[in-house]
């Protein structure tokens, strides 16, 4: 498998230039073997990039610009995408290469890879599962706590204090409720007297 990089050797754009280095200085450090081909010098080249880049990918003018890069006939990306493969460790995958072991994207893939065929995945939910029972648990365990205290203080016998406090309440109440009595009671004699004037 060859990668293939579009580039353009008498670019006058810094920006193109910038992009180009970046790809190429990425790819050496990661020692993926590449090809440059250049646009600039080479029609062959800058036509069959042209052809080969997927229409959705070409910008509004039709004209794609390098850096483009292939894997052999097949497409990888411009310099967007394959900064942002750079960015999330996935450059091998952006480039259609296995990731050599030991390599972030290498250990992202086995993490993937456990969870897609199951084991991690019910590892998990039985942790989920046995912490969400403990969790259970526990809720029930401090409802119960709570109940008994209720109960506890419900069924305690009432001190000798409460109980006087208690009756005294009960005392002022009554005597409160006999003054409201006795209050009533002489207005209603007064009311009488007053009535018993004004007939004489």
């Amino acid at each position: 498998m060859v990668i293939k990089v579009f580039l353009a050797s008498s670019s006058g754009s810094t920006a193109i230039k910038k992009k180009q280095q970046d790809v190429v200085g990425f790819l050496e450090a990661l020692k993926v073997e590449y090809t440059p081909l250049d646009i600039a010098c080479n029609e062959d080249n800058r036509m069959w990039m042209r052809e080969n880049v997927p229409s959705e990918k070409k910008p509004s003018n039709g004209i794609p610009l390098p850096p483009q890069i292939f894997n052999e006939e097949g497409y990888c990306g411009d310099y967007e995408t394959f900064f942002n493969a750079k960015e999330d460790n996935l450059v091998y995958s952006f480039l259609g290469l296995d990731p050599p072991p030991g390599s972030k994207e290498a250990l992202q893939a086995e993490k993937s890879a456990v969870k897609e065929n199951g084991t991690h995945v019910e590892e998990t939910s039985t942790e989920e599962n046995l912490d969400k029972s403990r969790e259970a648990r526990a809720g029930e365990y401090e409802e119960e706590e709570e109940a008994d205290e209720d109960k506890e203080e419900d069924d305690q016998p009432v001190s000798e204090e409460e109980q006087d406090l208690h009756s005294e309440e009960e005392e002022e109440l009554r005597q409160l409720e006999e003054e409201d009595e006795a209050e009533a009671v002489e207005e209603e004699e007064e009311d009488d007297v007053d009535e018993t004037k004004e007939d004489e």
